[in-house]
């Protein structure tokens, strides 16, 4: 169990009610659709840089996010610190891709531009990936929330799931795109006030060395530089794939968007970062069988273990609340599965909650092999980025296909190996690590995408990218704006 302090179901259960509470009361409830999947306030207007910035980072710095950080810290020293934290180097290729999405090729969503360029295979396979990435964060946020409370599979553990989930689809459905934003704000405020603390409290501790800190990785070949060179691999393809931080990319004007994306970067890489020092701080004094909570607690003490558990839990909530405006944006707009209107949206959060819960209770617990196989998934993006989106090459359909199959196999077969079930992988290449041959799996499909986009490139006039259709095109200006 997460929580070491004397009484910790009492203490984090008022936290959780206090939390959820003041969360309820700052969510509008939704009277139009802008409001609901746009984020649009009252008057049709836009939301303003910080609400974007601290949005974009309390949705970001999520519990699994916090406890990845701490963990690859822990085993792998300063190297998986900086190895997580190279993903957060998304938000900066994000900004980019963002602002030539909408002011260079006049999209109004990644779907939109999708569907000009590949038919309708290229919105199917994206919105394939993007539905099982945001059931995926419902499922990994409601696990370290359970864990905060109890061993898993106690009675206690899936009370506090139900209860959260209960809550969290209470306020998210009041209040759509528009709620989660307002409380965003707040519980960013409590996270970066709460990173900040334990930080000062890790610093000021005894036996803290920040040189030590800085040492901790002294293999270069160690499992955590592998997978620094992984992460550069893969944030070339996983902001695209990420709907949270893509839906925020079209709220607001050109200006606001460019600057709410790169503020939110160098908030969120600090703040990961500092966590993962957290790790590492406990994996240099850690005692043979302790994990990394245990550590924490008996070097800083019961409070800070308490301060820990209410950091994860908030930002648990924060993505909840944005991952079911996505997931509810996704259904009824992207998909357009029904007209869209606020009960079709409820409906679609409903449904998404549910699956998450369903996945939860089937008994899986491993929170990075999501994030691992989710961005190895995302790579067939890379040459849509790379070469479509950025280069202005028009790429034929079955280059698109080809890089979706290869990133599909290559998450699969990284699952299969990572779980124990294959080892070919690791024959083929002659390594043994998961993040080593996770490497050689990421190489080899971004190898096939982009000979595939090399090859299939149209060339001449006919290569010219096509036009998105009109009612989705944006001014530069930065037209994109709730009214829009």
């Amino acid at each position: 169990m997460f929580n070491d302090s004397p009484d910790p179901d009492l203490s984090l259960f008022a936290a959780l009610i206090t939390i959820t509470a003041i969360s309820y009361y700052l969510s509008p409830r939704a009277h139009t659709v802008g409001e609901f999947f746009r984020g649009a306030g009252e008057s049709g207007e836009a939301p303003d840089v910080w609400t974007l910035v601290l949005s974009q980072v309390t949705t970001w710095i999520f519990a699994r996010s916090l406890l990845n950080a701490g963990v690859l810290g822990y085993f792998y020293g300063i190297a998986g610190v900086l190895a997580y934290a190279a993903y957060y180097l998304s938000f900066f290729v994000g900004a980019r891709i963002v602002d030539s999405l909408r002011f260079r090729h006049g999209a109004d969503s990644v779907q939109a531009y999708l569907g000009a360029n590949f038919g309708r295979l290229g919105p199917r396979c994206y919105n394939l990936v993007v539905a099982l990435r945001l059931i995926s964060e419902v499922f990994a946020n409601l696990l370290v929330v359970g864990l905060l409370f109890g061993q898993q599979g106690s009675g206690i553990y899936a009370v506090t799931i139900i209860a959260t989930a209960l809550v969290t689809l209470g306020y998210s459905m009041l209040g759509g795109l528009r709620a989660s934003l307002r409380t965003d704000v707040f519980q960013a405020a409590i996270l970066i006030g709460l990173l900040t603390v334990l930080l000062a409290q890790t610093m000021a501790a005894e036996g803290f060395s920040l040189p030590a800190v800085l040492t901790s990785s002294p293999q270069p070949d160690g499992p955590g530089w592998v997978l620094l060179i992984v992460a550069l691999l893969q944030i070339w393809s996983y902001p695209l794939h990420d709907p949270v931080m893509m839906d925020r990319g079209f709220l607001a004007d050109r200006r606001v968007t460019w600057l709410s994306f790169h503020r939110a970067g160098w908030i969120s890489l600090a703040l990961i970062v500092a966590f993962g020092i957290l790790g590492v701080y406990a994996g240099l004094g850690k005692a043979e069988g302790e994990d990394l909570m245990a550590t924490l607690s008996r070097l800083m003490g019961p409070v800070s273990a308490f301060l820990i558990n209410i950091a994860l839990f908030v930002s648990a909530v924060s993505t909840l609340d944005s991952t079911l405006a996505s997931a509810a944006k996704l259904c009824v707009v992207d998909i357009a599965t029904a007209r869209p209107t606020l009960v079709a949206g409820r409906w679609s959060m409903v449904l998404f909650m549910a699956l998450g819960l369903a996945m939860l209770f089937t008994g899986s617990d491993d929170l990075y092999a999501a994030v691992a196989v989710s961005g190895t998934a995302s790579l067939f993006l890379a040459p849509v980025v790379v070469f479509g989106i950025w280069g202005g090459w028009r790429l034929r359909p079955w280059t698109y296909a080809t890089a979706f199959v290869a990133a599909i196999t290559g998450a699969v077969i990284y699952f299969l190996e990572s779980s124990g079930y294959i080892g070919l992988v690791g024959q083929l290449a002659g390594v043994e690590h998961n993040y080593s041959k996770l490497l050689a799996i990421c190489a080899s499909v971004l190898l096939v995408g982009a000979g595939a986009a090399v090859c299939g490139r149209v060339r001449g006039r006919r290569g010219e990218p096509p036009a998105v259709p009109a009612h989705s095109a944006e001014t530069a200006d930065g037209a994109g704006n709730a009214n829009a």
